[in-house]
Parts: C-alpha cells; sequence; structure tokens
C-alpha cells in the first residue's frame, strides 16, 4: 500500500515525487517514458537556471532527483483507476495491481491532429508529431510544419538546421509565439512562412510526396504538426472528476479535484492559467505533494 501513486513520470510527476519523499511518504511514480514530453525537446531556453539544455538534459535531472530522494519510479502505463471507501485502486498495462491513499494524476496531453485525408496513412511515413523524435529522417529534405505557437516555431528552427526546406504554415495572419523565437526565423534563409494556409489532404505513394493547401499545392517529403494538445485524462473519466469544456480537469487551490483524495498536476489541469510551461507544471506538482501531505497531517 502506497500514500501516493503519481500517474505521469514528466515535469509535473517527477518534482511531485521528489518532495513527497522529502515529506516521507512512500510513493511511486508510474510512466511509460521517464521525463514526459518534454524529453524530446531539442533545446530549452526557460527553464530557471538552465539558460540552454535539451528535454532530455532536464528530465534526465528530474529523474535523478526524484529517485535519489526516495520516489520508487515504475516503468509502465496505467490502464484504470478505480475507488473503494477510501483507497485508490490503479492497474496497469503490464498487470501489476497497485493501491494508494492518494492520487496524482500528472499524465500530459496528447497531439492534436490536423483531421485531414492522409493524416493517419502517412503517420511514420511522413506524417510526424515531434521534430525531435523523427527529424533526421529527413536531413536535406523538403519538409512542411504545421502551427504558430512557440512549439511550432522552435521545432521549425531544429529542422532548419536538417532539413533543406522548411516550410510554416500557419492558419491565421500572425503567430502566436514569443518574439525571441520569432526574430530567430530571419536567421534561417531555408525557412519559408505561409500565412493563412492550412491543409485540406496530405498525398503521395509509398510516403508523404505534397500537400493540398487551400492555396494550392505544395511538394515536400513530409509534414510536421505542432497545432497543440489536448488533455489525455480517460483512464480516471470512471471516477467522474469536474472538467471544463475544453476537458481540463478543473483543480482547487490545492490541485484537488472534486474526488477527494484525487490531485492533479500540469497541462492536464486549469491550474496556472492553463500556461502550460515546465516550471508550472513542476509547481503545480509540488504543490499537490505538499496538500497532500498536509492532508494526511489532519487526518
Amino acid at each position: 500500500m502506497y500514500d501516493l501513486i503519481i500517474i505521469g513520470a514528466g515535469s509535473a510527476g517527477l518534482p511531485a515525487g521528489m518532495y513527497a519523499s522529502r515529506y516521507k511518504l512512500h510513493n511511486c511514480i508510474i510512466g511509460a517514458m521517464p521525463g514526459g514530453a518534454l524529453a524530446t525537446s531539442h533545446k530549452v531556453e526557460n527553464y530557471p537556471g538552465t539558460l540552454s539544455a535539451t528535454g532530455r538534459e532536464i528530465m534526465d535531472r528530474f529523474t535523478e532527483h526524484a529517485v535519489s530522494a526516495g520516489s520508487e519510479l515504475i516503468q509502465d502505463e496505467v490502464s484504470s483507476v478505480t475507488k473503494s471507501g477510501n483507497i485508490f485502486t490503479v492497474q496497469t498495462a503490464s498487470g501489476k495491481t497497485l493501491e494508494a491513499k492518494y492520487v496524482l494524476l500528472a499524465i500530459g496531453n496528447k497531439y492534436r491532429k490536423l483531421g485531414v485525408r492522409g493524416e493517419e496513412k502517412f503517420l511514420g511515413a511522413g506524417v510526424s508529431y515531434c521534430a525531435t523524435c523523427d527529424g533526421m529522417f529527413f536531413r536535406n529534405r523538403n519538409i512542411a510544419l504545421v502551427g504558430g505557437g512557440n512549439t511550432a516555431i522552435t521545432e521549425a528552427l531544429y529542422l532548419a538546421e536538417i532539413c533543406k526546406e522548411v516550410h510554416i504554415l500557419v492558419r491565421g495572419d500572425e503567430f502566436k509565439a514569443e518574439t525571441v523565437w520569432i526574430d530567430q526565423l530571419a536567421k534561417h534563409s531555408n525557412i519559408q512562412v505561409h500565412f493563412e494556409t492550412s491543409v485540406t489532404s496530405i498525398e503521395g505513394g509509398f510516403g508523404v510526396e505534397k500537400l493540398i493547401l487551400n492555396t494550392g499545392e505544395l511538394a515536400v517529403d513530409g509534414i510536421f504538426v505542432a497545432i497543440g494538445n489536448q488533455p489525455e485524462t480517460a483512464i480516471i473519466d470512471s471516477l467522474n472528476p469536474t472538467k471544463d469544456s475544453a476537458g481540463y480537469i478543473v483543480v482547487d487551490a490545492h490541485q484537488q479535484t472534486n474526488i477527494p483524495g484525487l490531485y492533479a498536476a500540469g497541462d492536464i489541469t486549469t491550474a496556472s492559467n492553463k500556461f502550460q510551461q515546465t516550471i508550472m507544471s513542476a509547481a503545480e506538482g509540488c504543490l499537490a505533494a505538499h496538500s497532500i501531505h498536509e492532508d494526511i497531517l489532519k487526518s
């Protein structure tokens, strides 16, 4: 029996485990990929105290800190969470059954898709949602990247170092990224920006060959989609947590949900004004661990 099971081994879950361990709470952190989504980031320059590092470097330090503090790290996926009385039961994909008095849901979001013809067909054959993961497959080739936010711009900058041409397709008439990133686009002559442009279908043979756009056709060897994420919280739906209209879990100032003993932290919550940054996720995870410790002291 654990005091706390943390579901998610990323920016929120690992700091939560570190703090929980410092509070002497018997806890485990469950995650299929230790480090979470940030571990795939090519470069991070906005985490305090780290001028520039890869996402993997930062998350490796997060993982080391949590484990050294006393958290048990379980590399697995959670398939379901149920509750009977005051005890939560967590089932994993590998067949483990774990119990705890408290659960902290700290999983991230899933990639938002374009929803156009050819997207599913060419997944892994020219369609990607992670430039860091798949960029090297397109060395010296022409690619398109859809999106206008921080993630899209930073991924485009990374791809510009690898690819022959990078076409940024922005649905609106302006970027929604930080100025510091937008300014760097001008340093790369192989980046072309197409505003008010959307993809209607992805076509090719064995792989992506061209995109059909609202403005015409564009010949490319691949397309990267960076249009945001959506909360992935289905594993706790049976508990009926309160969510907002977009599917984010509603939490109070202590990161607690409407379900006693169930807390949530990170990108999946309504906290931090939905400012989805590593520092915010880490803070929410730490606050959740602190709140759980305080709740235990009161009981």
